[in-house]
């Protein structure tokens, strides 16, 4: 990223694209209905949004079916799909600064993080799941000489994505990667927090040579939009990343439909253990900090129950706060700026109120707890951290989606387990120590999609991500995520 850049001035020029997609065009929304995208910066309207609702989801559907069938992506070799992806992907790395900018502006996190994370994330996930579909291999399956049995992946059909807020781009790039390779036709439902980047992408997947209706996008509400999607009977999947609350409605919606396959990626409230003999606690709680504190808290995989042994309690809460109070809220057009701002309004008041939860519960407030930068007329929180908390506790239960950090303390291993397993949650974990014994222990002992073992967060394209329990199920990223997106079909053939 360009030191020049002076994305103040570029904000200023930019003309986000704000309609509907669908069969290969920008549209309004079939009612004419729009709604406000409000920059967390500072307030202002960036854009007004069509907002789709059934009407706009069936002429998606219905143009995602016609192009599945006609077979001009479903049909097309591996390989032709490949080379076609990768230019999708490669057209991604060319708009990185376009789109980091709409990223930044829409959901606030800072510019630094979208330029070098999110949007060249994305385009390596569609890069990697295009590269890798041509190499994934059918079966025969060993059934004797008098009959030969062959097990086929075929697409699914039509996929409706259903993504969040937190990392607009990456989150889709989960889902059209292995999609799309897979062969599928897709309908997009951003969220309605934070829609441009998946709208403007769309035009550049048409450019590299995507046919028309394979790729729609439809911002709307979850209420309307995202609801009538997960209820169209000629909807064959639903992959959907956001909340457990709505995770649990995409079950509803699929029994009540036609009982559509519904993938999951949830909520979280993942545990991050530090024993007392870990080798480097300096490490360990630099690392905590922006376990909670990276992308302003607002991870499903965040470390937001930091449960620390007893003994070096005070050490490493000392520590951390030393990182927090580096990480102070600015302007996320700022490349400087490490912490920017709450995607709205709406959530901003949710964090503040699982602040005052904790307080009134009784936890004390380490550091941190308040609104900062009001005057500029967005949506900052200052890094906060909790000590003496309860595992009955709201803030160490409930996922807060903010930059909070509540902090537990044990003596032995399995009370430090108890605790961690102890939510409705499973999304990721964490341990520390020099132990090799404990950290097998607890990897094992953990109810987590992933365990991290003296590091957090953790990241790559090749290793699959997703949840227990109430976390979700399914995974993305790794090869394990085209298995969602294809049906097993057997042909059975008698040799006799």
């Amino acid at each position: 990223m360009s030191a020049q850049i002076s994305w103040h001035e570029r904000a200023l020029k930019l003309r986000p694209r704000a309609q509907a997609f669908i069969d290969g065009r920008y549209i309004d929304a079939a009612s004419g209905a729009t709604f406000d995208c409000v920059s967390p910066i500072d307030g202002r309207l960036l854009t007004k949004v069509a907002s789709a609702d059934a009407v706009d989801v069936d002429a998606a559907v219905a143009s995602a079916r016609a192009a599945f069938n006609k077979g001009s992506w479903s049909k097309m070799t591996p390989a032709q799909r490949k080379r076609v992806l990768l230019k999708f992907s490669e057209l991604i790395r060319q708009h990185t600064e376009e789109l980091a900018l709409l990223e930044t502006l829409d959901m606030g996190k800072p510019i630094a993080d979208s330029t070098r994370i999110d949007i060249p994330a994305a385009a390596r996930c569609v890069a990697w799941f295009a590269e890798a579909i041509d190499k994934v291999y059918d079966e025969v399956a060993p059934t004797g000489p008098d009959a030969l049995a062959l097990v086929t992946r075929e697409a699914v059909g039509v996929v409706g994505a259903i993504v969040p807020w937190n990392f607009p781009l990456p989150m889709a790039s989960w889902k059209l990667g292995p999609a799309l390779a897979t062969g599928n036709s897709v309908v997009l439902k951003p969220s309605e927090k934070s829609p441009l980047t998946a709208i403007r992408v769309a035009e550049l997947a048409l450019e590299a040579g995507l046919p028309e209706g394979v790729l729609n996008v439809v911002p709307g509400f979850g209420q309307t939009a995202g609801k009538a999607l997960a209820l169209h009977m000629d909807v064959d999947c639903i992959a959907f990343t956001g909340s457990t609350v709505t995770g649990r409605l995409m079950l509803q919606y699929s029994g009540q439909s036609n009982m559509k396959r519904v993938w999951l990626e949830c909520g979280g409230k993942s545990p991050n253990i530090i024993m007392a003999d870990c080798a480097d606690l300096d490490r360990a709680a630099r690392a905590s900090a922006f376990a909670i504190f990276f992308n302003q808290g607002e991870m499903c995989s965040a470390g937001s129950r930091l449960i620390v042994q007893e003994s070096v309690r005070d050490q490493v809460l000392e520590k951390i706060a030393v990182v927090a109070r580096e990480l102070v809220p600015g302007d996320p057009l700022d490349p400087k700026t490490s912490l920017g701002a709450i995607v709205d309004e709406t959530q901003l008041k949710t964090v503040m109120r699982y602040i005052d939860a904790g307080k009134s519960e009784g936890a004390r407030v380490a550091l941190g707890g308040r609104r900062v930068r009001e005057e500029t007329g967005g949506f900052y929180v200052e890094p906060t951290i909790f000590d003496n908390v309860k595992p009955q506790m709201k803030i160490a239960r409930e996922e807060i989606f903010g930059p909070v950090l509540s902090t537990l303390t044990f003596r032995t291993l399995d009370e430090a387990l108890e605790i961690a397993n102890n939510v409705i949650y499973g999304l990721a974990g964490a341990i520390w120590t020099r132990d090799i014994n404990t950290a097998h222990r607890v990897a094992r002992a953990l109810r987590a999609g992933t365990v991290y073992v003296n590091c957090y967060d953790a990241d790559d394209i090749t290793v699959p991500f997703g949840g227990f329990k109430q976390s979700g199920n399914g995974r993305d990223k790794s090869l394990h995520a085209l298995d969602k997106y294809v049906e097993l079909k057997t042909t059975w053939i008698d040799l006799s």
